[in-house]
């Protein structure tokens, strides 16, 4: 029996666009889709406000979809910070999908070429932002094993939120299997991925997500080709990035003080400095009240020149 054009339409039209009956949301319309799931842009009926839904792309006979839509879902509850999409409700759809409901983000993704960050220290500053963000999930043993620049978003008011919670892992919990596999699986994304997670290691941890900063910072700098990047910030990039963890900053806090010491001109940890160095330095971040003095004493000299020869 042929299927006319119609029926066609409306399977794919049923199969693009979840069924919200039941619930309290009125779909909008469609935001994006991921390898689990897509998202979607809906109306909260009760609270009268757009919101973003999350749910599963296909019907999952096992449930093992469902239980990482749902292992998602509770990692972000547990991560009430200012740079992480807070979580508002979790469902399930009359054809049996996991949904989950959260704040709508509204700004542009760090990959993407028209999102503009102004200055060397306003991108130096949003991605200390994003490091405030991870260090927060590493202090509730969290690890994201994602990081990357498409999962970044940028707010039009400077908001940086940390996005796409779906690898992350539980330390110390027997549940982590739920949202990520095996441990010894491949999880993450090639070129932002930490050298350990490419090998598939069980001990995957932090130090991961320490290198994937390093190359979301690296990407940040290439973003500014048409500067030259300072041998400081490039020696900060080389140790987020380097292939053995324990080489590595030791922690998210310790990668951000190095920025932090960067855009106020101090040492940084990363950059041994010998005297000659530490002398330039002192003098580009006292630059200011040196000519200031210069001009004093030059102004002052002439003057007591002109007073003896006029």
């Amino acid at each position: 029996m042929r299927i006319s054009d119609t029926a066609i339409e409306r399977l794919r039209a049923a199969a693009e666009f979840p069924d919200l009956s039941g619930t309290r949301y009125r779909l909008m319309d469609k935001l994006g889709q991921g390898g689990m799931g897509a998202v979607y842009r809906v109306e909260d009926s009760v609270l009268e406000r757009q919101i973003a839904l999350k749910v599963i792309n296909i019907l999952d006979d096992q449930n093992q979809l469902a239980a990482r839509l749902l292992q998602e879902a509770r990692v972000i509850a547990r991560l009430e910070h200012p740079g992480i999409v807070p979580v508002h409700d979790v469902g399930t759809l009359p054809d049996g999908r996991v949904f989950y409901t959260m704040k709508l983000v509204q700004g542009r993704r760090l990959d993407d070429p028209e999102t503009a960050l102004g200055g060397e220290s306003e991108c130096l500053r949003s991605f200390l932002k994003i490091c405030e963000a991870v260090a927060f999930a590493h202090a509730h043993d969290i690890v994201h094993r994602d990081l990357k620049p498409s999962n970044i978003m940028i707010g039009p008011f400077g908001e940086v939120l940390v996005m796409d919670w779906g690898l992350a892992k539980v330390l110390g919990s027997s549940h982590h299997r739920d949202n990520a596999g095996p441990d010894d699986a491949v999880v993450g994304t090639p070129g932002f991925m930490a050298p350990e997670q490419e090998r598939g290691d069980s001990h995957v941890g932090p130090l991961a997500d320490v290198y994937s900063l390093g190359t979301i910072l690296k990407f940040l700098l290439k973003q500014r080709a048409a500067e030259p990047v300072s041998r400081r910030l490039t020696a900060i990039v080389r140790k987020a990035t380097e292939a053995a963890s324990a080489a590595r900053y030791a922690s998210v806090q310790e990668l951000a003080s190095d920025i932090t010491q960067y855009l106020q001109g101090g040492a940084v940890a990363a950059f041994p400095e010998g005297p000659g160095a530490r002398a330039w330095r002192w003098i580009v971040k006292n630059r200011a009240w040196i000519l200031l003095i210069l001009a004093y004493l030059v102004t002052r000299t002439l003057f007591i020149l002109w007073r003896r020869f006029s």
